[in-house]
């Protein structure tokens, strides 16, 4: 024996696993301020221990790849994150490995799964249901994962704040003398339908203005949705003049169901849409909508995939609205 102190001289010291110490000694993950933690440091420091980086890094023997599972990429905003996650991936000196699995829970285990098989270092989940099963799995089974802008309120997570997000959209709608607002916030299962519709809800109490159910129309997030349930919207509520929806391609729709009635964007309807994608400004009316920080929030997901913390984590973005064209004051 050389006398070298050891890794797993620390550990016992620090009363942890080796696996423990090892986190809390790796420069390249956030500071842990537990209680673990400082133990792992102070023993470090009492015994002399000096990290050898060459065999740290062959005993984690990781991939350097990332799975990402989306509903699917033809959907911009999902098409938006990857590109953030994949370019964030490659300054990190990692690949992001996408998988596209619709919003069938099934399909999602079976992506899971074969990910996993190609021995990815963990998973970027970017279409989590509020009844996901396979973060339930994920979590038993101790594999590292992270929901990416929505969540399932266990799993660790990064979002942007929906709630704000829809208070934001909703109050800029009120503050232009809007009452009659519809709103399309999305499919039921998703978080960030839940949250968007809360924002609304809560700008609509904060203004005393009583929130008409029957102008609240949950859809998918398509523009064919859009465009379904907006005219829907439009033709059984005619006295409607806004509309605020949760994503781009719903306003979309929303914009053409509002043409095929004969009403113009903004003159007879105010529009605003959710994410700022890139068609918000090239549309021949630009649209009104809520930004979210994609960079931001593939930053925060892959700190905490990286961070493999003991107990969950939320890391939250904040949004802003873009106010352009499509809404409008009432005369």
């Amino acid at each position: 024996m050389d006398g070298r102190v050891t890794l797993r001289d620390v550990a016992a010291q620090a009363g942890v696993s080796v696996s423990t110490a090892s986190r809390a000694l790796d420069e390249r993950l956030p500071l842990s301020r537990s209680a673990a933690a400082e133990r792992v440091r102070a023993a470090a420091a009492d015994l002399g221990y000096q990290r050898d980086i060459t065999a740290s890094s062959l005993r984690r023997g990781g991939s350097g790849t990332i799975g990402v599972l989306v509903p699917r990429l033809s959907d911009t905003v999902m098409a938006l994150m990857f590109e953030a996650l994949y370019a964030e991936a490659a300054q990190l000196g990692q690949f992001a490995l996408v998988s596209v699995c619709g919003d069938d829970p099934g399909r999602e285990l079976q992506a899971a799964e074969q990910l996993l098989a190609r021995r990815v270092d963990g998973l970027v989940l970017a279409g989590s249901r509020l009844d996901d099963a396979l973060t339930a799995s994920l979590r038993a089974r101790g594999v590292p994962h992270v929901l990416v802008l929505r969540t399932d309120g266990v799993s660790s997570s990064a979002v942007c704040d929906d709630e704000l997000g829809g208070y934001l959209a909703t109050r800029h709608l009120l503050d232009m003398g809007h009452r009659r607002i519809g709103v399309l916030p999305g499919p039921v299962f998703a978080s960030t339908a839940r949250g968007r519709l809360a924002g609304h809800r809560r700008a609509m109490a904060e203004a005393a203005v009583a929130v008409d159910e029957g102008l609240v129309r949950p859809s998918g997030f398509g523009y064919d949705a859009g465009e379904a349930e907006g005219r829907a919207l439009l033709a059984g509520h005619p006295d409607t003049t806004a509309v605020f929806a949760a994503n781009d391609d719903l306003a979309l729709g929303v914009m053409s169901a509002a043409r095929g009635l004969g009403r113009s964007v903004p003159d007879d309807l105010s529009v605003v849409g959710y994410n700022d994608t890139p068609v918000a400004t090239a549309l021949p009316v630009p649209l009104t909508s809520v930004r979210v920080p994609f960079p931001e929030v593939a930053t925060q997901a892959l700190r905490l995939l990286a961070s493999d913390a003991e107990g969950p984590s939320r890391a939250v973005a904040v949004p802003t609205l873009i106010p352009r064209e499509s809404s409008r004051s009432l005369a």
